[in-house]
C-alpha cells in the first residue's frame, strides 16, 4: 500500500480540491462525509459520488466505498479516491490514517480537539487552533495570507461578506428560511431568470435572487437545517466558473501538499 494513508474530512470543493491535488501527487487518500452532504458547488467536487456512486474532478475519479474491507486493496491500487460515509469513528479504527485532513469548513462551529486521531492533524478555515484543537492549520481567508501554513496559533476570524462575483455578494445565495427536505428538478449549470421559482423546502418557494447561471444547488432530497447554504447564482453567463477546481481551493490545497512536503510526507 501507499503510506502514509491520509483521511480528509468533507467532500466540498475545499476538501476535493485537497483530496485530488494529493491524489494527484502519488497520495493515498480517502474521503470521509455525511450520507446526505448539503455541498451546493457539486460540479466543483465529489459530492455526488455519495449520491450517485461515483464522480469526476480533473481527471480524478471517485468512488463510494462502504466495505471498510475494500479500503486497503483500493488505496494500494491508486485507480480510484474512495469516498464514504461510513461512521466516523469505524474508519478511524480501519484506516488508522497517519495524516487527518479536517476540511468542512464548518465556518461557524468551533472544531474539536482531533490530535489524538492522527499523527499529523490539519484544520482547515476559521477557528481552528494550530497546536491545540489541531497540529496545523491552513489559512483560508483570502488575501495575500491565502494558503499559508500555521503552526502555532489560530486562523484568521471568518469575513463577513462573500468575495463579490460582477458586483453581486450574499445577494447571489439563497439560504434555508427552515429545516426541511430540499426540493429541486434543476441542475447547475442551468440559466436562471431573477424571481424564477428554484426549487421547495416545505411550504417555502425558494426562488433565483438574481439572473445568471446556477452555480451552486444543493442536491434534491436532501434533509437540511436553517440557515444552510442552498443555491448559489453566478451573474456571469459566458465567463461562469461551473466546474473544476477554483483558484482559492487550489491555493489552499497547495498549502495543505507544502506542509506534507516540509514534514517529509511525500
Amino acid at each position: 500500500m501507499t503510506f502514509p494513508c491520509m483521511l480528509v474530512r468533507g467532500s466540498g470543493d475545499v476538501a476535493s480540491a485537497v483530496s485530488a491535488r494529493l491524489f494527484q501527487n502519488g497520495y493515498a487518500v480517502v474521503i470521509h462525509d455525511l450520507e446526505q452532504p448539503t455541498v451546493t458547488r457539486r460540479s466543483m467536487s465529489f459530492a455526488d459520488a455519495i449520491f450517485d456512486g461515483h464522480a469526476s474532478l480533473e481527471g480524478v475519479e471517485a468512488q463510494l466505498i462502504q466495505d471498510p474491507a475494500l479500503l486497503p486493496g483500493l488505496l494500494a491500487a491508486h485507480e480510484i479516491l474512495p469516498i464514504t460515509t461510513l461512521a466516523f469513528e469505524i474508519l478511524i479504527n480501519e484506516l488508522r490514517p497517519a495524516v487527518l485532513v479536517d476540511a468542512r469548513m464548518n465556518k461557524h462551529a468551533q472544531p474539536e480537539n482531533q490530535r489524538h486521531l492522527a499523527a499529523l492533524t490539519v484544520g482547515l478555515g476559521p477557528n481552528f487552533v494550530a497546536g491545540e484543537t489541531v497540529h496545523l492549520a491552513i489559512e483560508t481567508g483570502r488575501g495575500e495570507s491565502l494558503g499559508q501554513v500555521i503552526e502555532q496559533g489560530p486562523t484568521l476570524e471568518l469575513e463577513g461578506e462573500p468575495a463579490p462575483i460582477a458586483g453581486h455578494s450574499r445577494d447571489r445565495y439563497v439560504y434555508a428560511p427552515s429545516a426541511g427536505i430540499f426540493r429541486t428538478s434543476h441542475r447547475i449549470g442551468d440559466m436562471v431568470e431573477q424571481g424564477q421559482e428554484l426549487a421547495r423546502l416545505g411550504e417555502s418557494i425558494l426562488c433565483a435572487p438574481i439572473s445568471g447561471v446556477l452555480r451552486g444547488l444543493t442536491h434534491d432530497g436532501v434533509q437540511v437545517e436553517l440557515k444552510t447554504k442552498l443555491i448559489e447564482v453566478d451573474p456571469r453567463s459566458v465567463d461562469a466558473q461551473i466546474s473544476g477546481i477554483a483558484e482559492r481551493p487550489a491555493r489552499i490545497a497547495q498549502g495543505v501538499l507544502q506542509a506534507f512536503r516540509e514534514r517529509g510526507y511525500r
